[in-house]
């Protein structure tokens, strides 16, 4: 029997305009009145999480930033794992020296030093796995990013990696050329510390190796005294790999590519049709 089900959000839960479809959202609050755990487990930070539930009238636990922090559905933290200072500001150089774009999340905020490039970057992603999306609708979304402060411009991110009283939870790396992006890659694999895994083919996700959003559902299920075997895991990509090796029953969404949808039990609907929908009430 399910008592807890996990999904991602991007590409998952989340449509192409970045919204929790009506159908998704009845699926899920069918699962808590039933008293099956639902819990997001996303590589965004708290602040972008619950800015998208809370659209939808929506409260959960949420697995924050691929893992590098849990919190409870009031908000309180349960864990948290950082990367060590000094290693992300030797994360910061290597990527300086490529000269690739990336953000810094921190337990406050997404930080980034390029807030047009933070928003055309989105805007471009979005628009790579949904060609048939409306661009100005999607430049809207995304520039919301800004407006309602959930990513904050900061000069140089030297001034986070300074500031004693913030933490370091992940940095993504953004670039459309997959030679630079390959490079990034094999640059930072070099470091034993940190988890390098991906959320779309055009980034990379640099967390403390510890901070994976399997290890964080393991966790988390725990404390809820609910056995890994008795929870099911939704997702479309590669970041989500360690939620798949772990959960009783692991969901691949139909957007998701082969690679992904092969390491899972079952392959539910598209992200558009509401695939999280169908498979939350096909084990309810």
């Amino acid at each position: 029997m399910i008592k807890m089900i996990a999904s991602d959000m991007d590409g998952t839960l989340l449509n192409s305009v970045q919204q929790i479809s009506e159908e998704n959202k009845q699926a899920i609050l069918k699962a808590q009145a039933q008293g099956v755990e639902f819990v997001v487990a996303t590589g965004r930070s708290y602040q972008e999480a619950t800015y998208v539930l809370g659209e939808a009238g929506l409260k959960c636990p949420i697995i924050c930033v691929n893992g590098a922090e849990i919190r409870s559905k009031e908000g309180e933290i349960l864990s948290a794992t950082p990367i060590a200072k000094e290693m992300a500001r030797e994360v910061a150089a290597k990527l300086n020296e490529l000269d690739i774009y990336f953000e810094v999340y921190t337990d406050k905020a997404a930080c980034t030093v390029d807030g047009d490039k933070a928003v055309s970057t989105l805007v471009d992603i979005i628009l790579s796995a949904n060609p048939e999306a409306d661009r100005d609708e999607i430049m809207y979304a995304a520039g919301a990013r800004l407006r309602d402060g959930l990513v904050k411009v900061v000069e140089d991110y030297e001034t986070l990696f300074a500031d004693e009283s913030v933490q370091i939870y992940k940095m993504l790396v953004f670039s459309f050329d997959a030679s630079k992006l390959a490079a990034a890659g094999k640059s930072l694999a070099e470091f034993s510390e940190i988890a390098v895994s991906a959320s779309g083919d055009e980034n990379l996700e640099v967390t403390n190796k510890q901070a994976q959003k399997g290890i964080a559902l393991e966790s988390l299920a725990r404390l809820k005294g609910i056995d890994i075997s008795e929870t099911m895991a939704i997702g479309d990509n590669y970041n989500d790999v360690s939620m798949f090796e772990r959960a009783g029953r692991s969901v691949a969404m139909g957007n998701a590519n082969y690679e992904i949808q092969a390491l899972c039990d079952v392959i539910t609907d598209t992200n558009n049709d509401h695939g999280v929908a169908t498979a939350i009430l096909e084990v309810l």
